[in-house]
């Protein structure tokens, strides 16, 4: 059967038809994703920033007039310089940034400025930013933020892209201090990773970088345990507790990626959990190197556990809300990299999704060169 010449003709300007709406739907949709982007524009000059420097820094002082020219380019008016000093930590830097008017809060430093002013930043709704210029940058590596590019790290900084974040914090409970609750961003700590820490050589770790960590921890492999009994409440919602449990380490991880290593595979810094793992070693040397391998083994394979052919060592992992530890004597705490003295009693909380961290965000690219930017 033939099908009439006046059907094909209707057909056809149906089908013009809907080509043509579906042309005008992309070229409405193109002109308000432009319209957004210039909407954001806008919003960004009046974004007021404030920038938490640590002056100790070798390039600290290069890295400011990075941030002035930066900001200049970018019509970014009346940045806030705030530099660190050794009574006025990256906390009170950033709470006297806020007070000041900030919307954002850069901070310029290793992981112990991060996290210092990360503590201020956290429970508020004020984006927080980083230019890594640290030893290790845990954090900014966790987050993709650039590392040894500091243009770059500002172009993540003033973005729109944002990831919220747990914080987790480490109360020292027989501490008398007013502030005793103390902010991580990756990892907390107590027992040897604290005493290699402590034990690092500063000069060694502005020529060797993070390395240096490993020297300071030669004097330990063969020092006392520890022994605590540890309650943690589980993801689960049950509570667990283990009784005067010898251990080398006991750290609670909000990251687990270290460079060139996973310490806890599963561990997620938006999941509102810590990721717990208690550490030993039997043996001396060989019990280390055994552990070594249990790293190397959840690092290869990305899941929690020990290596099959493992000796003399023990790596055991869980996942909570909250810890509790009363160790039998005082031993060495840490948060970040940053010693907290030591203590015999520590609670491990964290505080799920706390954080507004400025992140890296997809590459947009669709043509918008000829859109001329908006001014203000």
């Amino acid at each position: 059967m033939q099908i009439p010449v006046w059907v094909i003709v209707i057909v056809a300007i149906v089908a013009v038809a809907l080509v043509l709406l579906l042309i005008r739907f992309f070229v409405s949709a193109r002109r308000r994703h432009l319209l957004n982007q210039q909407i954001e524009a806008r919003r960004e000059d009046s974004v007021s920033y404030a920038f938490v420097i640590n002056p100790s820094k070798p390039n600290a002082a290069k890295v400011t007039q990075q941030i002035l020219d930066f900001c200049r380019e970018r019509d970014i008016d009346d940045p806030m310089i705030i530099e660190t000093q050794l009574d006025k930590d990256g906390a009170a830097c950033a709470r006297e940034a806020l007070k000041r008017g900030a919307d954002v809060v850069v901070a310029a430093g290793g992981d112990g400025t991060v996290r210092t002013a990360a503590s201020a930043l956290a429970g508020t709704d004020h984006a927080f930013g980083i230019i890594p210029i640290g030893t290790a940058n845990l954090f900014a590596r966790n987050m993709d933020i650039p590392l040894n590019d500091v243009r770059a790290a500002l172009q993540v900084a003033v973005s729109h892209g944002s990831r919220r974040v747990d914080m987790g914090r480490l109360a020292v409970l027989d501490s008398d201090e007013p502030e005793h609750r103390h902010g991580f961003l990756i990892i907390a700590g107590v027992g040897f990773d604290a005493q290699m820490i402590d034990e690092t050589d500063p000069n060694l770790k502005k020529n060797l970088g993070w390395v240096a960590y490993f020297f300071g921890g030669v004097k330990h492999l063969l020092g006392k345990k520890n022994k605590a009994d540890i309650t943690i409440e589980q993801a689960d919602g049950n509570t667990s507790t283990i009784r005067n449990v010898a251990f080398r380490t006991f750290m609670a991880g909000n990251c687990g990626q270290i460079p060139g290593f996973s310490l806890m595979p599963e561990a997620d810094y938006g999941d509102g959990l810590l990721d717990f793992e208690l550490m030993d070693t039997n043996g001396g040397l060989i019990g280390w190197a055994s552990l070594f391998g249990d790293v190397v083994h959840q690092t290869v394979t990305r899941k929690p556990g020990q290596n099959p052919l493992s000796l003399n060592s023990t790596i055991e992992q869980m996942q909570g809300s909250r810890a509790e530890l009363v160790l039998s004597r005082p031993t060495l705490a840490e948060v970040d990299g940053d010693i907290l003295g030591e203590t015999k009693h520590i609670e491990l909380t964290v505080d799920r999704r706390a954080l507004l961290v400025r992140v890296p965000t997809e590459p947009d690219l669709s043509a918008t060169a000829t859109i001329p930017p908006i001014k203000i």
